[in-house]
């Protein structure tokens, strides 16, 4: 049996937007992703984000063995996360720009929830408002194509968005991430973590975009922190999975290929 990634998606990008994505792992590797995080009553967003890695780890018990996390932006937070806590469910990790805080940035989101100030350093702020019905795709496909975010989206990747984003809603279409669980999530981003970095005996890859503004090249150190962690750097910004799906793939298969084989020599 192939053996099995999952994939956590980022705040407001259900999984089905990665899909040409995943199509290029495939068939070496069986994927696995929610529809959405965060929307299980179940698990709502609380402090630290604690019932979303709950909600995560909770899907990931009902698998047949340890899976390779893959994470963009909160998904690669939460797999983190859920490594501290169960590390046997995993056999390693890839983050596609997911920061990985140290103290005085842990320290700093602790300050802004005293004194609400998270819609100013988070994209919070820019969510609130933000138009979510559209009278049909066309017009929506239109919409996002001018904004920023999504300027240098795979052609195939904003299809996707826009296909699988959008739910009916009466005569309209609304966003299927619901914007006020999408401000929630931002704002308690998580200002402390359930375990240390030096705990964590996995191979851990944090995977940059060049011109990404909420991973740094300082976030390194953090990296560096781990037993087995590697930074690296490729073209793109924040959304560089969705803009690059090929290239991301690519990447992704070389790095659990040459853990596997490395897990496969130690055995041997």
């Amino acid at each position: 049996m192939s053996q099995a990634i999952f994939f956590a998606h980022a705040n407001g990008f259900p999984s089905a937007t990665y899909s040409k994505l995943f199509s290029a792992l495939q068939p070496g590797y069986r994927i696995h992703s929610l529809v959405q995080h965060a929307h299980d009553p179940r698990f709502p967003v609380g402090e630290n984000w604690e019932s979303l890695v709950d909600e995560l780890i909770h899907h990931l018990q009902q698998l047949d063995g340890p899976v390779w996390g893959v994470g963009h932006s909160l998904g690669g937070v939460l797999h983190y996360h859920a490594a501290l806590r169960q590390p046997q469910l995993y056999r390693g990790l890839v983050l596609l720009d997911s920061p990985l805080l140290g103290w005085a940035e842990c320290l700093l989101l602790r300050m802004a929830k005293r004194f609400e100030l998270m819609d100013r350093i988070t994209p919070a702020g820019r969510t609130l408002g933000r138009r979510e019905r559209f009278t049909d795709r066309r017009e929506a496909r239109d919409y996002f194509a001018g904004k920023s975010l999504f300027r240098y989206f795979d052609p195939a990747c904003l299809d996707a968005y826009v296909e699988h984003a959008l739910v009916p809603a009466g005569s309209d279409l609304r966003l299927r991430f619901d914007p006020a669980v999408e401000v929630s999530i931002y704002r308690n981003a998580p200002h402390a973590s359930p375990g240390r970095p030096q705990q964590l005996q996995l191979p851990l890859a944090l995977v940059r975009g060049r011109h990404s503004r909420v991973v740094r090249p300082y976030h390194a150190r953090q990296v560096r922190r781990l037993p087995q962690g590697e930074y690296l750097t490729v073209a793109g910004g924040h959304m560089f999975p969705l803009e690059q799906p090929q290239a991301t793939a690519e990447l992704l298969l070389s790095l659990i290929q040459r853990w596997g084989q490395g897990a496969a020599q130690e055995k041997s």
